[in-house]
């Protein structure tokens, strides 16, 4: 078999059994990544230089026997808002375009020591501003499932590099739900962990209470072993929890027999795409078979988190985004006249469209005379929506629902129509505003071969549940292994 087919787990053995080499893998990897990229565009930039040193590097300590991780060689690729020193960070916008910061993201630091290998940076929507990877500033992401569609957003240049087999896994970032929604429209694995379990040092902002890296992987056991190595108290975040990271992959069996599942009635609404619910439900009755005790619930103010998060997210973005002024870095306008028209323009020419609109979103319902009407009231519905996940846990240990409501759409389908897009993430913006840990695996397939994803929400700082009940789930069926015909 293909080198770049293979996950972290089945790679590791073959490395420390001296089988294979680090560079081997990663010459498997670009050969693919050269015949295949060209026609789904997953990476802005490849590190090919930087990848190999570190593959060396990894190559020494396998042959000393010294230092070896579950990671030590492994190719790892990059959303491109996560800052690696001295390699071009561009959030997938113009503004960014050539910008080099002079340091490295905690996770991609603790990679590193890890021995893990960084292929290059994976495309976006604009600051991770979007459902479909199409708001990127210099091209959109195709799905390896049909190229005609999106692969979802804002870590689509993610999912697509895994589902495709362009690298052995990758990092996203998942704000209102763009580690789980694009990793149920590329039928992969998809982890965001509880808001402080993963520090965000070096992640360009988006909305900050929001924020969180997570892995993107073709297994949960390769989910679980990525989690170790880049979860953990951050210094450099004050955010981050400090609360002991397991090895979420050691002892991933469970007794489902003692796990209570919640179903909310309002994540099964009208408009959800037939063969999702119909997936969705299977996977429920999976469970329910194995000896699951399924337990129907409410999550009453679910209704009301797009509109809660339209209004917290924009506001903490057009905030984050008054840093970009052409003045210290990023692009300038050269020809203004005055420095005034410089701010102006740099913004005016550096910005996307789906940018410049949540920026004045944002900055709209934090001005004066409408900061209580709108952001204070969002901040208070928040706090009705949390609550609805605390009085459902008194009650079930984790929730299931369809991530998506729809399988991928086509590209330009929902571009022109902003809210019909925000409602992509209709069922991963509530558990985010929670602060919870939330998993996307896929559950099967509808009648044009596209991947449908389950949602598996846990409690806080229980990712370890999310990663058992998904496990026993991979185990027992084969919708993970399924890959896209693309060559």
């Amino acid at each position: 078999m293909e080198l770049f087919k293979l996950t972290i787990e089945e790679l590791h053995k073959q490395l420390i059994e001296k089988k294979v080499k680090p560079s081997e893998i990663l010459d498997s990897i670009y050969k693919r990544i050269e015949s295949v990229d060209p026609k789904i565009k997953a990476y802005l930039l490849l590190t090919k230089e930087l990848a190999y040193n570190m593959a060396k590097k990894a190559e020494e300590k396998i042959m000393k026997n010294e230092n070896i991780t579950e990671l030590t060689g492994i190719p790892v690729a990059i959303k491109d808002n996560m800052c690696l020193e001295g390699v071009p960070t561009t959030c997938a916008a113009k503004m960014l375009e050539g910008y080099k910061p002079p340091y490295t993201a905690t996770v991609l630091e603790r990679l590193k020591d890890a021995g893990a290998v960084f292929l290059g940076k994976l495309n976006m929507d604009e600051y991770a501003f979007g459902s479909s990877t199409e708001n990127s500033s210099f091209f959109p992401t195709r799905n390896p499932w049909d190229l005609e569609r999106v692969p979802g957003g804002s870590s689509g240049g993610s999912a697509a590099a895994v589902a495709a087999d362009l690298c052995i896994a990758a990092l996203g970032s998942d704000t209102g739900g763009s580690i789980k929604q694009p990793a149920a429209l590329c039928g992969i694995t998809g982890l965001k962990p509880t808001y402080g379990r993963v520090s965000r040092y070096g992640l360009i902002a988006f909305a900050s209470s929001l924020d969180q890296i997570g892995p993107m992987t073709k297994t949960i056991k390769d989910n679980a072993i990525l989690l170790k190595y880049i979860a953990g108290k951050d210094k450099k975040d004050s955010t981050t929890a400090d609360i002991k990271v397991i090895d979420f992959a050691e002892n991933l069996e469970c007794d489902i027999k003692k796990f209570k599942i919640g179903i909310p009635k309002e994540y099964f609404i009208e408009g959800i795409q037939d063969e999702v619910k119909e997936n969705v439900l299977s996977a429920i009755e999976f469970f329910r078979k194995k000896g699951a005790q399924i337990i129907d619930i409410s999550l009453p103010h679910t209704d009301y988190a797009i509109d809660v998060y339209y209004i917290i997210a924009p506001a903490e973005a057009s905030s984050n985004l008054a840093r970009f002024d052409g003045v210290q870095y990023g692009l300038r306008d050269t020809e203004a006249e005055n420095i005034i028209d410089m701010y102006k323009n740099s913004r005016q020419k550096g910005f996307g469209k789906e940018t410049k609109r949540r920026i004045m979103l944002g900055t709209y319902v934090l001005s004066s005379g409408y900061y209580d009407a709108y952001y204070k009231k969002a901040q208070k519905v928040r706090t009705l929506i949390k609550q609805d996940f605390n009085f459902a846990f008194e009650k079930v240990d984790v929730i299931i629902t369809p991530t998506s409501p729809t399988t991928a759409f086509k590209i330009g389908e929902k571009i022109s129509d902003p809210l019909t897009m925000y409602l992509s993430d209709i069922f991963t913006i509530a558990p985010n505003l929670a602060a919870l840990p939330g998993i996307s695996i896929p559950c099967g397939f509808d009648k044009n071969n596209l991947p449908i994803g389950l949602q598996i929400i846990g409690k806080p700082f229980k990712e370890d549940d999310l990663y058992k009940i998904a496990y026993l789930y991979q185990k027992e069926t084969n919708w993970h292994l399924k890959k896209p015909d693309i060559n």
